[in-house]
């Protein structure tokens, strides 16, 4: 997406559901609102959303030779390091490329976070695996003392800061992402009832999304998720009733295809998944999409390809750039609805 958007809808006089939306189907490129989603809907179709809150992750340190930094916090670990990325106090929020292992930044509130190893790889100059050090009396709540400290993390697209509130969605319940599940912000309290009412069923899964840098050519890391039992009972039920199985954005789609068998049948899961959406692996139980305006060099549209066909998303992305639809968290969204039986990459 060429233009991103630089404040939330409702700062340009829009509701949450007034956005725009792009309905891509075989049939045809439609353009509507977001309110109107009811209309592209059929009764016994099932919209998985994520219930995953956002946590202010940015949290501004100082390194030892007195330099500003932001630490923006990604993921925690099962051992309970932090995934982190260093990144500029100035207003271009630029990354930080020179730390090294073994610096410790001095963080508010008597914690500070040392850096251990670049993480996935040695030479990834993204993401260090960190360590965050804290008084006795703040250990049994590490997470809280951080979040405590921090704002939501934004990037240079976004210039002035916004409150937490705006970095959440109707279905947040469970903090845990650095960075808003965003597919779902347009969802409003109304909206949701509407889509009941016209016999649209939903089903929580939870995905904490990590930091979303990692956009150029580079598979999404490894994050932590759950499907719950009645979610995977009411996704088989859908499919076998014929109807769609619509995912609310790239983390919705992630963790269903994670719990999936090679026959698409669903079970429980509750672990972490590093599962790649792509050519190789298409989606075997998604067969609709509701996303954002991801950038062209991305690798979540290998995800949406592996849900929607080549054809179809880059006729999407065609439609969405020639008529101005705005991009990332903010920005304005798409339906995908391929055929129901298409089952690979175009």
């Amino acid at each position: 997406m060429r233009t991103a958007a630089s404040q939330p809808p409702e700062a340009r006089g829009l509701a949450r559901d007034g956005i725009r939306l792009l309905v891509a189907t075989p049939d045809g490129l439609r353009h509507a609102a977001f309110a109107d989603l009811p209309r592209f809907l059929t009764a016994g179709d099932l919209l998985v959303v994520n219930t995953s809150a956002t946590i202010p992750a940015a949290v501004d340190g100082r390194r030892a030779d007195g330099r500003p930094v932001t630490v923006d916090f990604s993921t925690e670990l099962d051992d309970g390091c932090w995934l982190a990325e260093l990144r500029e106090s100035s207003k271009d929020h630029a990354r930080v490329l020179d730390g090294i292992a073994g610096e410790t930044i001095a963080l508010p509130g008597s914690l500070s976070v040392s850096l251990l190893y670049r993480y996935p790889e040695p030479d990834s100059d993204r993401l260090w695996a960190t360590t965050v050090n804290a008084p006795p009396e703040v250990k049994g709540d590490l997470r809280g003392a951080l979040v405590a400290s921090g704002r939501p993390i934004r990037y240079s697209y976004v210039p002035d800061p916004w409150p937490l509130e705006a970095y959440q969605t109707v279905f947040s319940a469970d903090p845990g992402s650095a960075e808003m599940p965003s597919a779902g912000r347009p969802f409003t309290g109304n909206l949701v009832a509407r889509l009941i009412a016209g016999g649209v069923l939903f089903a929580p899964i939870t995905l904490h999304a990590g930091v979303a840098s990692l956009e150029t050519h580079e598979p999404p890391l490894p994050e932590r998720y759950r499907v719950p039992e009645l979610t995977a009972r009411l996704v088989n039920l859908t499919k076998e009733s014929g109807h769609r199985v619509i995912a609310v954005g790239t983390t919705c789609t992630r963790a269903i295809e994670s719990a999936a068998d090679a026959r698409g049948r669903l079970s429980a899961e509750d672990g972490w998944t590093d599962l790649v959406l792509g050519h190789d692996r298409p989606a075997r139980v998604v067969n609709g999409l509701v996303t954002g305006w991801h950038d062209p060099e991305a690798s979540h549209l290998a995800l949406l390809q592996a849900v929607a066909g080549t054809t179809l998303v880059r006729a999407a992305y065609a439609e969405a750039d020639r008529t101005g639809y705005l991009g990332h968290e903010f920005g304005d969204s798409c339906l995908l609805l391929p055929p129901l039986s298409r089952r690979s990459l175009d």
